[in-house]
């Protein structure tokens, strides 16, 4: 009697394990067709980047990878050296420019695509200087002259052919009728990052840099800083655009779609752009 009932249970019990390890095997499968499926939409964006903008791309880019499953693969250089780069055939997907004519002229040259432009940062332009009261809230620190006295012996801006904070830079000069006063005392970076590490460094004891440079530093090491009155240079407005390489890439889209989204605007924004 014992041995009738005992084995019915032996019996259920396999088909019982038989039937979790079959359950097992589909839950296996299925994780691994998702992550296969996953796997295949990720891709990877490749992007030529202003230099004012790489820390705060580089805050962006976890949120992006993250939200997305796309893979971000930046450049960072002044504007008119990545527009040299594209021209060459230099492999990227969109082009985030310090300025609005390079990215017309790529539209122009059918180099990138029109209806994809758009404007995702404002820049805003600063005159600092490591030192903390060197420069004061009004820049009279440059109308006042007599700048060896004060210990100042180079003043620092972005190439202004290539780069458009530089560019800014000489029209405030300009507007404050300083171009021929100044002329022995600038040196020039490449791009504004350069600029910045020049005065960072001491090597130059005023520099005129992105505010979002300045936001980027720990408020003890922020120096003396004057911003500059927009009134005196023609709007640094950064534009994006689609390269014709970039047009059928899904995470070039998504990327640029993540761009104008209210959160990463927002974020933009806390950066150090209008």
């Amino acid at each position: 009697m014992r041995t009738a009932l005992i084995t019915p249970l032996i019996f259920l019990g396999a088909k019982r394990k038989h039937l979790i390890s079959l359950v097992s095997r589909g839950l296996f499968c299925f994780c691994l067709a998702v992550t296969a499926s996953i796997g295949a939409q990720a891709e990877q964006v490749t992007a030529a980047i202003a230099a004012n903008f790489a820390g705060t791309i580089r805050q962006l880019k976890p949120l992006f990878e993250r939200e997305t499953g796309h893979r971000l693969v930046s450049s960072f250089a002044s504007s008119g050296t990545l527009f040299a780069q594209i021209h060459n055939g230099a492999p990227f997907d969109v082009f985030l420019s310090a300025d609005e004519q390079r990215p017309q002229q790529l539209i122009d040259d059918q180099l990138a695509i029109a209806d994809s432009a758009f404007i995702y940062a404002t820049g805003l332009l600063v005159l600092w200087s490591s030192q903390p009261e060197l420069v004061d809230p009004r820049g009279d620190v440059l109308r006042a002259g007599h700048w060896r006295e004060k210990g100042i012996r180079h003043i620092a801006l972005a190439n202004p052919k290539t780069a458009p904070y530089g560019r800014a830079a000489l029209q405030t000069l300009k507007a404050m009728h300083l171009l021929n006063a100044s002329k022995p005392y600038r040196v020039t970076g490449q791009n504004i990052a350069q600029t910045f590490q020049f005065v960072a460094s001491a090597n130059a004891q005023l520099g005129f840099i992105a505010k979002t440079q300045l936001l980027a530093l720990p408020e003890n090491e922020r120096g003396s800083t004057w911003r500059v009155p927009e009134l005196m240079y023609s709007p640094i407005r950064q534009q994006a655009v689609m390269l014709t390489r970039g047009r059928d890439n899904r995470a070039a889209e998504a990327f640029l779609r993540f761009l104008q989204s209210p959160q990463t605007q927002k974020m933009i924004s806390a950066r150090g752009y209008k």
